[in-house]
């Protein structure tokens, strides 16, 4: 092989994820303009309890986000010819991820009830874990494969529903989103993904930075439970698939700060006897908003945590051992706990 054709072999997945990047990008930007005007006269979201804003915008920007990723997927089977191996799961991902928009759609216009909304969500959350590999284990062999499956749809329902209740100021799901595909992005080029995650990654993190201009304080449009719930679908399958590669460190590192906000949120309401299906401003981010600090400043914040759970991630792939693991993991954890701290104290 000459040497043009052995650098041209080298950039060519560069180029193509590059291409995917710049379609899920550019394709997300475009579609916000065309459909914000639509979103302003149908679907508004007004301010309530839970609300940052003060004055009624468009939700729903979610649909471009969306839509751009199943288009960059779809071109994905011209520029990446890899994943045509895995085209049927990519194919279950994709209707799974659809059918959460729908359900995200509709309750963004007419809110649904607590139940049918949980049952359509399990059944994408089942639909997605019925595709991964029969073999697949992510916790230690003595625990039935029964069990971790179970385990598994029960966090993939949690991980949908943080998602959405975690998008609650501008550019929140942006600040959480960006990093962690990024992060997923470099495992994957590490080869501990498949290629087809990395598509899945690479055109995510490309809709989200064409959809975040629109969505920078103050925003002139939210993402909406069309966006919100099935994001949270695709990075339940992303980190399900890191940690079922031997990395379950790096899975459990990369989205801590979302998991860490949301779920001791929610344990302390129920400890509080409030009813969690209600509206409520009691994150760690809404208290550090209602405290005084400034939107910006805890996006930075959370930007910046999210980079060091990065690298402390990639750190677990790249020198992995049992000892690596838990130092990694005590330092996230270390980090994102000082970040709720800050947070709680305003400071």
């Amino acid at each position: 092989m000459s040497g043009s054709a052995m650098n041209l072999e080298i950039w060519r997945p560069v180029l193509a994820f590059g291409l995917l990047f710049v379609i899920a990008c550019g394709v997300s930007a475009g579609l916000v303009l065309m459909l914000r005007p639509l979103l302003m006269r149908h679907v508004l979201a007004k301010p309530n309890v839970r609300s940052s804003h003060r004055v009624p915008t468009p939700q729903g920007g979610g649909i471009a986000v969306i839509a751009a990723l199943v288009i960059a997927a779809g071109c994905a089977l011209a520029v990446v010819p890899e994943i045509a191996a895995a085209v049927t799961s990519l194919g279950v991902l994709i209707a799974a991820v659809i059918g959460l928009a729908i359900v995200g759609v509709s309750d963004d216009i007419r809110p649904l009830g607590a139940l049918p909304r949980l049952i359509l969500q399990a059944v994408a959350v089942a639909a997605v874990i019925a595709m991964l590999p029969g073999d697949m284990r992510v916790l230690p062999p003595f625990v039935p494969w029964w069990a971790e499956r179970a385990l598994m749809l029960l966090a993939g329902v949690w991980l949908v529903n943080l998602v959405n209740f975690m998008d609650g100021i501008d550019w929140m799901t942006v600040a959480e989103v960006v990093p962690v595909t990024v992060g997923l992005t470099i495992a994957a080029a590490l080869g501990v993904l498949p290629t087809e995650a990395a598509v899945i990654a690479v055109a995510l993190c490309g809709a989200m930075l064409g959809f975040a201009p629109f969505n920078r304080p103050v925003a002139s449009i939210f993402l909406g439970d069309v966006g919100s719930l099935p994001i949270g679908l695709l990075l339940f399958w992303l980190v399900v698939l890191l940690a079922g590669n031997g990395h379950l460190a790096a899975a459990l590192l990369l989205p801590l700060y979302y998991v860490a906000d949301a779920t001791i949120t929610l344990f302390r309401r129920l400890l509080a006897g409030e009813e969690i299906t209600q509206a409520h401003r009691s994150h760690f981010y809404q208290r550090a908003l209602d405290g005084g600090l400034s939107v910006t400043t805890i996006i930075a914040r959370i930007m910046t945590t999210n980079t060091a759970l990065i690298v402390l991630a990639v750190a677990t792939i790249l020198f992995p051992s049992h000892a690596i693991d838990a130092l990694a993991l005590a330092a996230g954890g270390a980090l994102v706990g000082f970040l709720l701290y800050r947070f709680e104290r305003s400071i």
